[in-house]
C-alpha cells in the first residue's frame, strides 16, 4: 500500500513539474498544487472511546480490546474516578480515515 501511495505521489510531483514549466508562474503553480494535493490526502478525524464502569469492568474491556487487536492497553488513559462511588472511566482517542 505504501509503495502505491509513494508511486502516486511521485507521479503527482512529476505532473506538477510539467505544469510548472508550462505555466511559468511559480506562485500560481504552488497554489494549484497545494489545492490539488489537499484533495488527494486522506482526511483523518479523531474519535473518542469512553469506558465508564467498575474498575474491574473497565480494565477487563481494555484487555479484551487488546486481545482482539483493536487497541493496546497503553493507548488508554489511566483509570480516573467519576462522581459516582466505585466507578471509573478511561478514554482512548483514535484517528480514523474519513472517506
Amino acid at each position: 500500500m505504501m509503495a502505491q501511495v509513494q508511486k502516486f505521489v511521485d507521479n503527482q510531483n512529476f505532473a506538477f513539474l510539467q505544469l510548472q514549466q508550462y505555466l511559468g508562474d511559480e506562485s500560481l503553480n504552488i497554489l494549484i498544487f497545494n489545492q490539488f494535493s489537499e484533495n488527494l490526502l486522506p482526511k483523518r478525524e479523531p474519535i473518542k472511546h469512553l469506558l465508564i464502569g467498575s474498575p474491574k469492568a473497565v480494565t477487563s474491556t481494555i484487555h479484551y480490546l487488546q486481545v482482539i487487536g483493536y487497541a493496546s492497553t497503553g493507548d488508554w488513559s489511566p483509570l480516573l474516578p467519576t462522581a459516582n462511588p466505585g466507578e471509573v472511566m478511561s478514554i482512548l482517542i483514535r484517528q480514523i480515515l474519513m472517506q
